[in-house]
């Protein structure tokens, strides 16, 4: 994929021990976006780990938050889509780009969970996307062959504002899935999560995974034509009809 020539600064700002604070993230995103927005910085994009954390778009209804959040705060944020989270073992990504004309909001989170299936697909995991539903999911097992469900591997939540992206994308490595029991991700009860690590059968480690991301973004964030890998089958969210919510500069005033 040949590059546009825009710059785009990588930033990894915290990992392991150094994860980062979700809401000293937020500040941060909000700073490199006026930047970006006024033709200071580049293109950039921020990869880091969280503290357990729970965060709500603004589509979370009341009964999906957790009952018992087991000590992590649920925070309410400015991004589409519904209730996640994130923590340990979780690789985040948040690109904050400027949308080139010819390139609609669609084709930027098509292209952001092109690079997850991507990066899942270096080891060894087969993911695509369920259209009516956001991220990047396994099929469920066939039957006879085992009982796990449609899982998602990734997930993706972006705010678009004064034609600059927030917010972005996280890919389940070696997280502890337990925490995934104390709600509704994103308000899909009929389905499941899961983790590199579990569908590889080994440890897939957020600093294994890191440098494959990272190359997919970079790909893909020079907006150059890609070949989409294909859709599986629809499967609108319960209750509701689009794929995701994106919150739009007017809405976001």
């Amino acid at each position: 994929m040949a590059s546009s020539g825009r710059d785009l600064d990588v930033r990894t700002v915290g990992l392991g021990a150094q994860a980062v604070d979700y809401l000293a993230a937020w500040d941060l995103q909000r700073e490199v976006h006026a930047q970006v927005v006024a033709g200071e910085a580049p293109d950039t994009v921020l990869l880091l780990e969280h503290p357990p954390t729970f965060t709500a778009g603004k589509r979370t209804d009341p009964h999906e938050r957790p009952a018992d959040p087991g000590g992590a705060p649920v925070l309410d944020v400015d991004r589409g889509g519904k209730i996640t989270y994130h923590g340990p073992g979780q690789l985040v990504a948040y690109p904050i780009v400027r949308l080139p004309d010819h390139v609609l909001v669609v084709d930027f989170v098509r292209r952001m969970e092109e690079a997850m299936i991507a990066t899942c697909a270096a080891f060894g995991v087969t993911t695509a996307r369920v259209p009516g539903r956001s991220g990047v999911w396994l099929r469920a097992d066939s039957p006879g062959s085992g009982t796990r469900p449609e899982r998602k591997v990734g997930a993706i939540g972006i705010r678009v504002s004064r034609g600059v992206t927030m917010h972005g994308i996280s890919l389940n490595c070696d997280v502890d899935l337990g925490w995934y029991d104390r709600f509704v991700p994103c308000g899909i009860a009929d389905a499941g999560v899961t983790s590199l690590s579990q569908e590889a059968g080994r440890d897939v480690t957020v600093a294994e995974v890191l440098p494959v991301l990272t190359e997919h973004l970079r790909a893909l964030l020079a907006w150059a034509d890609y070949t989409p890998t294909p859709d599986y089958e629809p499967r609108p969210e319960p209750g509701r009809a689009p794929r995701i919510e994106i919150l739009t500069p007017a809405s976001s005033r």
